[in-house]
């Protein structure tokens, strides 16, 4: 990749080599941190180019008041001869104006670094590991995981585009009572496809007969009745026969486990597949309990004095729940660390409670990685804190500190032409990934996806997101980059190429454009580094209805055209500027897992 300093860049640069000038001159001390001093775009452009608070963050360090510190830094700003103007405003914060000529150079570095624009070496290599979408392996992707996969997925590729070394992964959830219901409901299938329907004698088959009537009553351990297990159950008679037909369940239930989850593995990646999301690790549970991970997690924990065995107390403020009993459990430490109360780590009967397995989970990826991200829906707030705890205990172990976040993302609500849409997965009667994207495309599902923050509420209409609206933002985004695709093809057929030997030659409504799409590096690490890539779909409309708001000059204004006929060095300069705002815009969209279409 090229090397590039991006303007940003360059500029906070030359604020720091004023502030050193003000050190060599003894008007800020030797020691003066300039680690809080910033340089971004002010909230009203009228104001400026530039903005730096120095003045204000330094103004203790160097004795004096803001404003004074403030006019001492200007003075020196004023012999750039790139700096047009330096002004003082409010308290001290200083506003700067820029020469044109600053901000076309950036052009001709969008041309040479084309897609690697906006790449950045911020991460330095950093190992993250980003854990989403971990779906109970029950059935096919629905819509309820659908966010959480497309957040996850384009954090990812942000921080990757950023510098970081990321590895995506997926954790099973293989080991719950879940998967034996669904072992259950395969196997009916199963049975069916060997040509029983049911009508047993308990003589005969108790065990299968019981699946049946436990299909018929829905009750608290339902099967799973969906339709697409039936290829499933035809896939287990391919390879096994009918020889587990008369089996007793304790013969069929291991081999039915394994291979249900094996098949709706395969369908989950599928289904991810069609949004273009492939993990680099799939983590199962069971694994990690048959390699006897969890017990390595409390045996090192106890060493620490990090678990101990104690009575969990009742729940406070209200009565307890039945099959609470205050008997003798191993616990987590997880108060150290900010929780509420302490957490087991076992059931009563031995087992595993789920945390305890989560622990020895993130104490496994915590070897491996710089930093941990968890991608949840928000119904699993309540188990952030404790999680927490627990990575922040297993970092001292690790002998550093190991960031860890849980991004919470809520729920879409489905609508079509503003009508909620209804999905059940018990009842087999829900909207798969498949759907969506058959019905809309993949592009239109992340991008949609990507315009809220994800702890934000969402709705998702099937009828809205497909309208060619401004108030649709994929669709505003895409045709600004269908536009400038047609008006080179256009231009190219008439004869003319873009150019930079006359950018001066653009007015202040193209300076406009060329200054946001300046941005795109600053938006891409700002956004890494909140680990927001809805940032980037923010920025991307943005940058598309400054294109759209130029474009609609040439309605009424000829010379306010991309093409103008007449005057071909114009032209050359206004189409070497929509390529490179087509190119920031292919890779913002890029960065979000969407492709930029060449037409509409």
């Amino acid at each position: 990749m090229t090397e590039h300093t991006t303007l940003y860049a360059e500029y906070a640069d030359r604020i720091e080599a004023v502030l050193k000038a003000l050190v060599a001159e003894g008007r800020l001390p030797a020691d003066a941190s300039f680690a809080n001093v910033t340089l971004e775009p002010p909230r009203d452009p009228s104001h400026g180019d530039l903005a730096t608070n120095a003045a204000m963050v330094l103004a203790k360090a160097a004795k004096t008041n803001p404003r004074a510190l403030a006019e001492a830094i200007v003075e020196k700003l004023a012999a750039d001869p790139t700096v047009t103007s330096a002004e003082i405003a409010g308290p001290g914060f200083i506003n700067l104006r820029l020469a044109p000529d600053a901000w076309l150079g950036e052009l001709t570095a969008i041309h040479d670094l084309g897609a690697d624009y906006g790449r950045s070496d911020m991460g330095k290599g950093r190992r993250v590991n980003v854990e989403y979408v971990s779906a109970n392996p029950t059935g096919p992707m629905h819509m309820g995981h659908c966010r959480g996969a497309v957040v996850g997925d384009a954090l990812s590729s942000l921080l990757e585009f950023a510098g970081h070394a990321v590895t995506r992964e997926y954790y099973i959830n293989d080991a719950g009572g879940q998967v034996d219901q669904l072992a259950k409901s395969v196997f009916l299938r199963y049975a069916q496809a060997c040509g029983h329907t049911g009508n047993f004698t308990v003589e005969q088959f108790p065990w299968l007969n019981s699946l049946f009537i436990a299909w018929d009553n829905q009750g608290e351990n339902a099967l799973y009745p969906g339709e697409y297990l039936k290829p499933v159950g035809q896939a287990a008679r391919d390879e096994f026969g009918e020889r587990f037909v008369s089996e007793p369940i304790e013969e069929w239930l291991p081999v039915f486990r394994a291979f249900a989850v094996e098949k709706m593995m395969d369908l989950i990646k599928s289904d991810l597949a069609l949004l273009g999301i492939h993990h680099d690790v799939f983590a199962s549970e069971a694994a990690l309990h048959a390699a006897g991970k969890p017990a390595e997690a409390e045996a090192w924990l106890r060493q620490h004095d990090l678990v101990y065995d104690g009575v969990l107390e009742a729940p406070k403020g209200k009565a307890p729940p039945e099959d609470w009993e205050p008997v003798e459990l191993p616990l987590f430490r997880s108060t150290r660390f900010g929780d509420d109360q302490d957490r087991p780590i076992r059931k009563s009967n031995g087992a595993w409670t789920y945390f305890g397995a989560d622990l020895a989970y993130h104490m496994q990826k915590a070897g491996e990685a710089d930093e941990l991200i968890d991608i949840w829906g928000a119904d699993h707030a309540g188990t952030v804190k404790r999680i927490k705890a627990a990575v922040e205990a297993l970092s001292q172990g690790e002998g550093r500190i190991i960031p860890f976040d849980v991004k919470l993302v809520q729920m879409v609500q489905l609508l079509r032409g503003g009508e909620p849409v209804k999905m059940s997965k018990r009842s087999g009667n829900f909207i798969t990934i498949a759907d969506m994207v058959e019905e809309v495309g993949k592009d239109v599902v992340r991008f949609t996806m990507l315009t809220r923050k994800p702890e934000a509420q969402m709705e998702f209409d099937f009828t809205k997101v497909v309208e060619a609206s401004k108030d649709n933002p994929v669709f505003y985004v895409q045709y600004a980059h269908a536009r400038i695709r047609s008006t080179l093809r256009k231009a190219g057929e008439a004869g003319f190429a873009p150019s930079p030997d006359a950018l001066d030659r653009l007015g202040e409504e193209e300076l406009a454009l060329v200054k946001l799409a300046a941005r795109f590096p600053r938006e891409i690490e700002a956004a890494a580094r909140a680990r927001e890539p809805h940032r980037i779909a923010f920025y991307l409309y943005e940058l598309a209805a400054e294109l759209h708001a130029f474009w609609n000059l040439g309605n009424d204004r000829v010379e306010k055209r991309f093409i103008v006929e007449q005057d071909a060095e114009l032209t050359a300069a206004r189409l070497f500027l929509a390529e490179a705002i087509g190119q920031v815009i292919r890779g913002g969209l890029a960065v979000l897992g969407v492709e930029a279409v060449e037409s509409m």
